[in-house]
């Protein structure tokens, strides 16, 4: 069935329209941050730097914002709407790509692995020499159980076992022909190379590669985090302090969250003291300035905005330098109103919006029993600091 290789270059399907519900809550792990950037980006851009020449990037239907937002600076790539399961979704791919030369090599590749880089695609590509498929694959090391009920039931001899990973390289015609002959009531295959299997193609095996884990589990995300955390990498202290002054008003704004009070925060912005305070926390470990340099007071667009858009901002310019945010922590300083009713959802919040696991975000208040501007309730001010670990 295999013909010769075209060596025209290659194309790439990234695979990233699964919801990862056991990654755990949250958002769907294509698009959580690993090391600074989107896990998605990893791949795209280990793939473009390899020499692709498209990129076709499967998403969830309506998710086309967040892949624009999480592949912002790359170049190279489109995304299209994918299937209620992942050969669906491969499918969607390779439809994407039928203007592309029917011999060429269409890699395709799951998004939950971001550390392809560029000798596991040559390895794919040289294997696919003579064959129909090529796969990265590792030899079974482990004793294998079969379980039952809690308990073992057999030991399953390991020998000729292997660990099939992605990318997997192939013939973007050949691939194609393979999915539209798989039988409508023969299940869901696993892997492409299953498909071109039944399909009559042989597959090559080509060396694969511990880094080439997928992330599933929540435990999985750490260990990616060692893994991509920079040789020298360093970590960072920014602090900020905002205060705003009390007016009339039935309601204001605190770290995100709205709190009914007999009166408001007075400010250009919505006066969320708090998320100002965090915004120049972060701005300050990076060196990029103070809130004012991003929004000026003076610009008519930012009155009354949500603070949130700010913080957002902040948070993404860490992002762009390569940098994580490790933890973050609030305090807000008043008599009133009382923030521990409220410190919960303030927690939560922060955590939505900077993408942080709930402990590393801390929310705390204080007075200063009946002293000063606080003390005499003629407004309320808050302090933050933010840790940042980046690369040198």
């Amino acid at each position: 069935m295999h013909a010769e290789t075209n060596h025209m270059g290659f194309s790439a399907i990234i695979v990233a329209a699964g919801a990862g519900s056991r990654a755990g809550a949250g958002q769907a792990k294509q698009w959580r941050g690993l090391a600074g950037r989107p896990v998605l980006a990893w791949s795209v851009r280990a793939l473009l730097e390899a020499g692709a020449a498209r990129v076709v990037v499967v998403i969830p239907a309506g998710d086309e914002a967040v892949a624009a937002k999480a592949l912002a600076g790359l170049l190279g790539w489109t995304a299209t709407p994918g299937g209620a399961t992942r050969a669906k979704s491969v499918v969607a791919g390779l439809a994407a790509l039928a203007d592309q030369p029917a011999n060429s090599i269409v890699l395709v590749h799951d998004a939950a692995r971001p550390f392809v880089d560029a000798a596991h695609v040559a390895a794919l590509t040289q294997a696919l020499e003579g064959a129909d498929g090529a796969i990265p694959a590792l030899p079974v090391a482990d004793t294998l159980k079969r379980g039952q009920d809690g308990v073992v039931s057999a030991t399953v001899s390991r020998d000729g076992l292997w660990r099939a990973q992605t990318p997997q390289a192939f013939r973007l015609a050949a691939l194609s022909e393979a999915y539209a002959a798989w039988p409508a009531g023969g299940g869901e295959p696993t892997d492409d190379a299953a498909v071109m299997e039944a399909a009559g193609g042989r597959i090559a095996l080509a060396p694969g590669d511990p880094r080439l884990m997928k992330l599933t589990y929540p435990e999985d995300f750490a260990m990616a985090e060692r893994l991509a955390a920079p040789a020298a990498q360093t970590t960072r202290i920014g602090q900020g302090f905002d205060a705003h002054r009390f007016g009339p008003g039935d309601h204001l704004w605190l770290c995100g969250v709205r709190i009914d009070h007999d009166r408001t925060l007075i400010g250009h912005s919505d006066a969320d003291a708090g998320l100002h305070a965090l915004t120049d926390a972060l701005l300050g470990a990076i060196g990029e300035g103070d809130i004012g340099d991003h929004f000026p007071p003076s610009d008519p667009q930012w009155k009354g905005a949500d603070s949130g858009v700010f913080l957002r901002h902040a948070a993404d310019l860490v992002r762009a330098r390569g940098g994580r945010i490790a933890n973050v922590d609030v305090t807000l300083i008043c008599e009133r109103p009382k923030v521990k009713p409220h410190r919960a959802a303030m927690r939560a919040r922060l955590a939505e919006l900077l993408d942080l696991p709930l402990d590393r975000v801390s929310v705390k208040a204080t007075t200063t029993e009946a002293m000063g501007f606080t003390g005499r309730e003629e407004g309320l001010a808050a302090q933050a600091v933010a840790a940042v670990e980046i690369g040198e």
